[in-house]
């Protein structure tokens, strides 16, 4: 039987999504030794061109969670991508949906930052058609840090 979840956009100051980032920032520090919070605030996702949204399974329950916010005018970032379960595809339709909403709000780029030590999250967005490029913002220099991007068509 195949899964069936949606995604669809939410509050991020909802319990459901603070559930959500925090699963993520205890999963980050488990794998990195960071929880990844320091490079997040909440605000820059309910700026104009950014979007947060959740994926729920059939029973309601929410699963997984992702945002995009403005870079330029040109380019989003990826934001607080999770998935509680990491082999149903969760994480793959948050990051088309969030593709697909990018293209929608005029951006021609997506731009994201991992850590290099988190490989399945680097795996997992260099099979979506991501490619490393320079670090950027406040990711500049530093060796522990791998910035991805993609183009949008």
């Amino acid at each position: 039987m195949q899964n069936y979840f949606i995604v669809q956009p939410e509050d991020p100051n909802s319990q459901d999504a603070k559930s959500l980032m925090e699963l993520l920032s205890d999963t980050l520090k488990s794998i990195t030794g960071d929880s990844g919070k320091k490079s997040f605030n909440v605000t820059d996702i309910t700026v104009p061109r950014s979007l947060f949204v959740i994926a729920r399974n059939q029973q309601g329950e929410p699963i997984g969670c992702g945002a995009i916010r403005p870079i330029d005018t040109s380019i989003a970032e990826l934001k607080r991508m999770y998935a509680k379960s990491k082999s149903n595809g969760v994480g793959s339709a948050i990051l088309s949906y969030l593709e697909e909403q990018s293209l929608n709000f005029g951006y021609s780029q997506i731009w994201l930052e991992t850590r290099l030590v988190n490989q399945k999250a680097v795996s997992f967005y260099k099979n979506k058609g991501y490619i490393r490029i320079d670090n950027y913002g406040k990711y500049l220099n530093r060796e522990e840090c791998i910035c991805l991007g993609k183009l949008l068509n």
